[in-house]
C-alpha cells in the first residue's frame, strides 16, 4: 500500500476528516475515564522541530505515550540538520527506524521533500503555507460545541492570510462550511489555495463584514514566526483587524471565538475577548492532544 502522508488537509478526503474528528472526540471521552486503549505499543514517532513549539510538541508526545508508543524529540540544533544534512537524507534514515515522522519547519517544500524520501507517513506539524494539525483540533472543538453539521456554519477569519488561513480554506472545501476572510491588502491568503479550494470562501474588505452573523470568529497573531522584522510595521497595518467586543457583537449571539495560540493580548485579540463568554480557546488547545491521537491512529492503521 502506498504510504499516506499528512502534508496538508487535502491529503485526506471529507469522510476521513470527519472520521478523525469523531475519533478525537472518542479518545477524549476515553481519556477522561482512563480507558484509552494502548493499541500502538512499540510504535515510534520522530518529531523534528525547526521552529519552537509548545502545543504541537506536548500534544504529539503525550498522544504517543497515551496510545502506548514512544516519541523522540529532535531539534535542528541537536540533529545533523544543523550541520547541513539534506532533509531527503534525514527522511531516508529516520523512516527505516521509526513508524511516523512529524516535522515543524519553515517551508512547505521541505515537507514535500521529506515525504518524497520517507517510507513512513509524514505529518506537517506546521510550515509557512499550512497548519493542518491545528485545523483538526479546531474542527473537533467546533463539532463539540455546534454539532456535526459543520456545512451549516459560517466562519470568519480576521487578520493575516497566513498558514492557518490557508488551512481554513482547505477545511471549508472538505467540510462545506462558508468561510468569510478579511485581511489587509497585501496580506491575503495563498492565491493558489484560494483559487483551487476557495469555492466556499467570501473575501470581505472590512473585518466587520466578515464577522457579520458568523458562528465562529477566529484569528492568529499578526506577526508569525520568521516575520519578526516586520513586527512594528504589521502592528500599524493590522490595527483595525483586532478581534474585540465591537467586532464579536456583529457575530451571532452564540458565536464562539478561536485562536490557535499563543495569543498576543492587546494586539490581534482584545484582552477581554480571550477570557469572555465567546472564547473556546482553552478547549481548542486541549483538543490538540485528542486530534493528534486520532491522526496517529488514522495514519498507523493505514500502514497495517
Amino acid at each position: 500500500m502506498k504510504t499516506r502522508h499528512f502534508r496538508s488537509l487535502i491529503d485526506i478526503n471529507t469522510s476521513e476528516f470527519n472520521k478523525i474528528i469523531q475519533d478525537a472526540i472518542t479518545y477524549k471521552a476515553l481519556d477522561n475515564s482512563n480507558n484509552v486503549p494502548t493499541d500502538f505499543t512499540n510504535k515510534t514517532l520522530a518529531m523534528i522541530f525547526k521552529k519552537n513549539s509548545t502545543r504541537t510538541r506536548v500534544s504529539f508526545e503525550t498522544a504517543m505515550f497515551k496510545l502506548g508508543g514512544h516519541a523522540i524529540f529532535l531539534s535542528e540544533d541537536s540533529s545533523q540538520l544543523k550541520r547541513g544534512e539534506e532533509i531527503s537524507d534525514t527522511g531516508k534514515v529516520l523512516s527505516g527506524m521509526v513508524d511516523l515522522i512529524m516535522i515543524r519547519t519553515n517551508t512547505h517544500n521541505e515537507i514535500k521533500k521529506l515525504a518524497e524520501n520517507s517510507s513512513v507517513p509524514i505529518i506537517n506539524g506546521l510550515c509557512n503555507l499550512f497548519h493542518p494539525c491545528q485545523l483538526l483540533a479546531d474542527m473537533q472543538t467546533i463539532t463539540e460545541i455546534k454539532g456535526n453539521n459543520l456545512s451549516d456554519l459560517t466562519m470568519a477569519w480576521i487578520g493575516d492570510g497566513n498558514n492557518m488561513c490557508n488551512s481554513y480554506i482547505n477545511a471549508s472545501k472538505l467540510l462545506g462550511f462558508k468561510l468569510k476572510i478579511s485581511t489587509p491588502h497585501g496580506y491575503e491568503p495563498d492565491s493558489y489555495t484560494l483559487e483551487k479550494f476557495g469555492e466556499n470562501v467570501e473575501i470581505c474588505e472590512l473585518p466587520g463584514s466578515a464577522a457579520e452573523q458568523a458562528d465562529v470568529v477566529t484569528t492568529d497573531v499578526w506577526t508569525s514566526m520568521g516575520d519578526e522584522k516586520e513586527d512594528e510595521e504589521r502592528k500599524k497595518i493590522f490595527k483595525s483587524y483586532q478581534v474585540n467586543m465591537n467586532l464579536m457583537s456583529k457575530a451571532k449571539d452564540d458565536a464562539i471565538f478561536l485562536h490557535c495560540l499563543p495569543a498576543h493580548r492587546g494586539e490581534e485579540i482584545d484582552d477581554m475577548i480571550i477570557d469572555s463568554k465567546y472564547s473556546s480557546v482553552w478547549q481548542q488547545a486541549h483538543n490538540r492532544l485528542y486530534s493528534s491521537m486520532a491522526l496517529i491512529k488514522f495514519l498507523l492503521t493505514l500502514q497495517d
